[in-house]
């Protein structure tokens, strides 16, 4: 059985059938410190508020699948550390023990269709980690893409990434690759990657009609829409191109491997812009909530 407790927001929006956007929770507790990261998550819920839907940050809470968080809730979590990180693996060991996590793309996920929500921001998904032909790296996060019937909002896949075999592994995996405005895969903190855009939508109501029509024929699985950072936000690729294969030989030197890769990789980043890697994490964060608001608008119009 599911322990699930929905906030008093997320349950009035669910009951009267308003749309809702799912939140991860672990740029919360593995993203920033506090009194930051509950600022910021205030700020990319208070956004979708503005946006027209309804904000349902996801964790695991002492056993029970949280559906939002009440804001002390989320001062709590946010002031918590050593909290576990949550993925497909981990999320039902977890509600089982009793214990205390924060979802990823793929728990969120999983947590979101339970909780009938379609819709879902962050910032990067995971992916085909650098050399993963020898380490076999890859996340979860693909592999619940290809199963879970979520549309994912999100600037693409982390830079620290291989994009290119991530987009192959996708393809393969029978997973939609939305661009929205331009032609070009972007690439997290830079609006553009060396690859081409898988498809190209520009609106909301698009987006959301090839969500229903992928359910109508039966398909599992959900689409990732890779919107690009604003650009007066952006790092340009030419600017952390070299700065992540600096990052990467450091790592491994150190022998840095599995989940370590990504906060290692990450904290790396952030030394060497002096925290403008982190400036831009959040703002493209705020831009995916505001797209997948209204994404999740448009699926309750294409839907009634």
């Amino acid at each position: 059985m599911i322990y699930m407790t929905f906030s008093a927001e997320a349950a009035r929006a669910r009951s009267s059938g308003q749309p809702l956007v799912a939140l991860e929770s672990t740029i919360i507790t593995h993203g920033m410190p506090y009194p930051q990261n509950v600022a910021v998550a205030l700020q990319v819920e208070a956004d979708i508020r503005a946006a027209g839907a309804t904000p349902a940050t996801i964790a695991v809470i002492e056993g029970r699948l949280h559906i939002g968080l009440e804001g002390e809730l989320l001062q709590t979590l946010g002031k918590m550390t050593d909290v576990a990180k949550l993925s497909r693996a981990d999320l039902a060991p977890c509600l089982a023990s009793g214990g205390t996590g924060a979802t990823t793309v793929a728990a969120t996920m999983i947590a979101a269709k339970h909780a009938g929500i379609s819709v879902f921001a962050t910032g990067g998904i995971g992916g085909v980690h650098r050399g993963a032909e020898t380490t076999f790296d890859i996340s979860a996060d693909l592999q619940e893409l290809a199963q879970t019937p979520v549309t994912v909002v999100s600037a693409g896949a982390k830079s620290i990434l291989d994009i290119g075999k991530t987009l192959e592994v996708l393809e393969t995996l029978g997973v939609p690759v939305i661009v929205p405005g331009q032609e070009v895969f972007p690439a997290f903190w830079s609006r553009r990657s060396p690859y081409a855009a898988p498809l190209r939508m520009d609106d909301a109501e698009t987006i959301a009609r090839a969500h229903g029509a992928r359910k109508a024929l039966g398909l599992p699985g959900g689409q990732l829409v890779a919107n690009p950072i604003p650009e007066a936000d952006e790092i340009p690729s030419e600017v952390m191109a070299p700065i992540i294969a600096a990052a990467q030989m450091e790592a491994e030197e150190q022998g840095i491997t599995g989940k370590a890769v990504t906060p290692f990789l990450l904290d790396r980043v952030f030394k060497a812009t002096r925290g403008k890697s982190l400036r831009a994490n959040i703002a493209l964060v705020r831009n995916n909530a505001v797209l997948a608001a209204q994404i999740a608008q448009a699926l309750r119009r294409v839907s009634t």
